[in-house]
């Protein structure tokens, strides 16, 4: 899994839902992974969600009691922990589960404090959620924005159609004067 560093710098990607995010992170991840970076991601889920399948082996080893319960192969590692009475904070899913990127990156996590960059698609929404209706920053998180339309004098607004631009702002901004993990 690479080797145990200090906690990697991590940003949230934020958003109204339908804007575009996982869109773009997908071609942020792809450019990012093909310039050398190992890129670790953590979604939030507000809601309930299921990645075991009704049937299988470890879905039944859950319903039976196995809290957490590890599956692992060559290829790759799940943990399902059930019964959690609170969400595990965010930092320490980085701290366990990051270990040997250089960036996380985070899609959802709108109230955190991790540095954010949101993501604004006009035809979606005219408001964001970090800026108000001058482009003043609202959430001093906020360090970038990306949009087809958003002007902002306080921050960099990079355009919601290059990814190349995303990258090349996350590699100045977070992984400065580093190289690429081996």
């Amino acid at each position: 899994m690479g080797d145990v560093k200090s906690t990697p710098p991590a940003v949230s990607f934020v958003a109204k839902s339908g804007t575009g995010k996982t869109t773009l992170l997908e071609k942020v991840f792809a450019e990012l992974s093909r310039r050398g970076w190992r890129v670790g991601a953590v979604k939030h889920d507000a809601h309930s969600f299921e990645i075991d399948h009704e049937g299988k082996d470890s879905w039944r080893l859950t319903r039976a009691g196995a809290s957490p319960m590890v599956i692992s192969s060559r290829e790759k590692l799940a943990i399902v922990q059930e019964g959690l009475r609170e969400e595990v904070p965010l930092d320490e899913i980085i701290s366990r589960h990051m270990r040997g990127v250089d960036l996380v990156v985070t899609e959802g996590y709108k109230t955190g404090h991790l540095p954010k960059i949101e993501v604004h698609r006009q035809e979606r929404s005219g408001e964001l959620l970090c800026l108000d209706g001058e482009g003043n920053v609202i959430d001093e998180d906020l360090v970038a924005v990306v949009s087809d339309a958003v002007r902002s004098p306080a921050l960099p607004v990079l355009p919601l159609d290059d990814p190349a631009a995303v990258c090349d702002f996350l590699e100045v901004k977070f992984l400065g004067g580093r190289t690429p993990s081996p």
